[in-house]
């Protein structure tokens, strides 16, 4: 497994650099508790809620009881992007925390987050080769190590057995998006013209959507990176089809809106409750799931392209760099100790999140885990035939601009040619901003 998770992924690079004059730490590893002989305090930021916040918890406290140098001080948002707003207004107002689970490449140009390389170079026990290289490679601006994979993503699909059962379906027959749908038509049931059980759930947003389309042959942008080409028949004809799917046929459902993480949960909760009869989403749902009654299958492709390419991807963690160097270091404390090979196999354990580290895999409580729970080696398989994340040139403007086109299509039931055409010219115009 470990020797799939080595060759599976294809490295990419992103661009830019952290600004020159950003403050850096030493090059010591060890936090400088050392001068007052106190520990260092700090604030670790970071989206989660649920199973996955009730692990980070654990994982701080197990760290903070751990060592004497460092103590890691919680701080919990709703989502990931209520992590990045206030941490935006926490680098305006000077008072930042030391480390956040969250990365943005914009922002490390611009100098907002510290460099990692020296802190890396005088840590003996980093062992950069021991990571999956593309989660390592995500996080390097302009060939500097500028952020650090917790663990890794990509979204799967899981599904009641019993409907599965009941209706005849072989799981391993569904490898297209065409046989999926035939699959949710089948175990779709109606009373009175409305659907009160839905075949399938796709997860709110554009994500699970340019999974599909990347399945197809799709891409974001042109090879030479100066045309946007989400309004190209690959991402048209998927669109349309989801389109079709949830509105026209009924056979799907998308949950949409609440606070933070409440439509995933609300998804999740229609095929725990047997409103559903599975639905598309994280690797990580898996600490949330009982698998007495669903199991994990890998994204379909199309009939006549090949099997699919969903994204693999890494979350990440920075330290902003206005935290004083003493900061720093503990921050990079607590990060190391996350993705040691026997933490980062629990958190995958916990989670189904994919370990960050290969020798994660030759752990033996994660050997003998696997054997019992083969759905957490759904995402290490697909994750052998995985697509790599867009990093966007504009900044975010396109992935705004697809955000939109999803709402259209999912919510309002907009044709995908007229939402993604739309999309299309505003990304358009962001991407002539920076290139031209």
């Amino acid at each position: 497994m470990s020797m799939l998770l080595a060759a599976s992924f294809t490295l990419l690079s992103a661009c830019g650099s952290p600004s020159a004059e950003t403050p850096a730490a030493s090059a010591s590893a060890t936090p400088a508790a050392a001068e007052s002989g106190k520990p260092v305090e700090i604030e670790f930021w970071y989206g989660l809620g649920g199973n996955l916040g009730d692990n980070m918890k654990a994982k701080i406290e197990a760290f903070n009881a751990s060592q004497d140098e460092v103590i890691v001080k919680g701080i919990a948002q709703a989502d990931y992007t209520e992590t990045e707003q206030k941490l935006q207004a926490a680098i305006a107002s000077n008072s930042v925390p030391a480390a956040v689970l969250s990365s943005n490449i914009d922002w490390a140009r611009k100098g907002y987050y510290a460099s990692l390389d020296e802190l890396i170079a005088a840590d003996p026990e980093f062992k950069s080769e021991d990571f999956v290289q593309t989660f390592l490679e995500q996080g390097k601006v302009d060939g500097k190590q500028v952020f650090l994979p917790m663990y890794g993503t990509t979204q799967i699909m899981y599904y009641r057995q019993d409907a599965f059962e009941e209706n005849g379906i072989d799981p391993a027959s569904l490898t297209t998006w065409e046989a999926l749908g035939e699959a949710a038509a089948k175990m779709t049931k109606k009373e009175g013209g409305k659907t009160t059980f839905y075949g399938w759930e796709p997860m709110w947003g554009y994500e699970n959507m340019v999974d599909a389309v990347y399945s197809k042959g799709g891409s974001i942008l042109s090879e030479d990176g100066k045309t946007v080409t989400i309004d190209s028949p690959e991402w048209i004809e998927t669109w349309e089809q989801f389109r079709k799917w949830i509105h026209e046929d009924q056979i799907m459902r998308i949950h949409s809106g609440g606070q933070g993480w409440e439509y995933w949960y609300k998804t999740i909760d229609d095929v725990m409750k047997g409103k559903a009869a599975g639905y598309t989403g994280s690797s990580g749902d898996q600490g949330d799931l009982d698998f007495g009654i669903v199991a994990a299958m890998q994204q379909p492709g199309w009939e006549g392209v090949g099997e699919g390419r969903p994204v693999a991807s890494a979350i990440q963690a920075g330290i902003p760099a206005k935290a004083t160097p003493e900061q720093q270091q503990a921050a990079f404390k607590w990060f190391t100790y996350f993705m040691e090979p026997e933490n980062t196999a629990d958190w995958s354990m916990k989670t189904g999140y994919i370990a960050v580290r290969q020798s994660a895999l030759e752990d033996p409580a994660f050997k003998e885990f696997s054997e019992k729970n083969p759905q957490i080696s759904v995402p290490l398989q697909q994750a052998s035939h995985a697509s790599a994340p867009f990093q966007d040139p504009t900044g975010g403007k396109i992935g705004d601009a697809l955000k939109v086109a999803a709402d259209q299509v999912q919510i309002n039931n907009v044709p995908a040619e007229q939402a993604l055409k739309e999309a299309q010219a505003k990304a358009q115009s962001e991407l002539d901003r920076v290139t031209k």
